[in-house]
């Protein structure tokens, strides 16, 4: 019984690595090299949320030590935003973050407009950078 228990731990410290990281990474690049945009949207989704899950992580670190099944009810959140199945990751950005993103940059933006974007209020210097940024037609990008 013992040998069965240090498996399942072993397996256990081992999925949370797999199930976070490798699979995401993996998926990741699957979905920049499909032609298709919503695994695009699945996949950004959840490196913003499982960034914002780390920082709130480490900000309470302190707090969530002191729960002896945080770790299981981690890898079960997780699951549940990486599994196709469920698409979690896409959900909780439609649903919750692109809200409050919205709510955000849309105050913001009709703050911006009420005010001059630049000193002679073109929006010249935003286009300046995009076009820094972008590579011009004909010019290839360095890689």
């Amino acid at each position: 019984m013992s040998r069965l228990w240090t498996l399942l731990t072993h397996v256990h410290a081992v999925s949370g690595p797999v199930l976070m990281l490798l699979y995401p990474l993996y998926a990741s690049v699957m979905a920049i090299e499909s032609p298709s945009k919503l695994d695009d949207e699945q996949w950004l989704a959840y490196w913003i949320i499982y960034s914002f899950l780390t920082l709130t992580e480490m900000i309470l670190q302190s707090i969530l030590e002191w729960i002896p099944i945080w770790y299981t009810l981690k890898l079960a959140l997780v699951a549940w935003l990486v599994l196709p199945q469920f698409r979690g990751a896409a959900f909780i950005y439609e649903r919750f973050v692109r809200e409050n993103i919205k709510k955000y940059t849309g105050a913001r933006d009709h703050q911006h407009h009420s005010h001059q974007s630049s000193p002679n209020g073109s929006g010249k210097a935003k286009k300046k950078f995009v076009q820094f940024i972008t590579p011009k037609k004909g010019e290839q990008e360095p890689y």
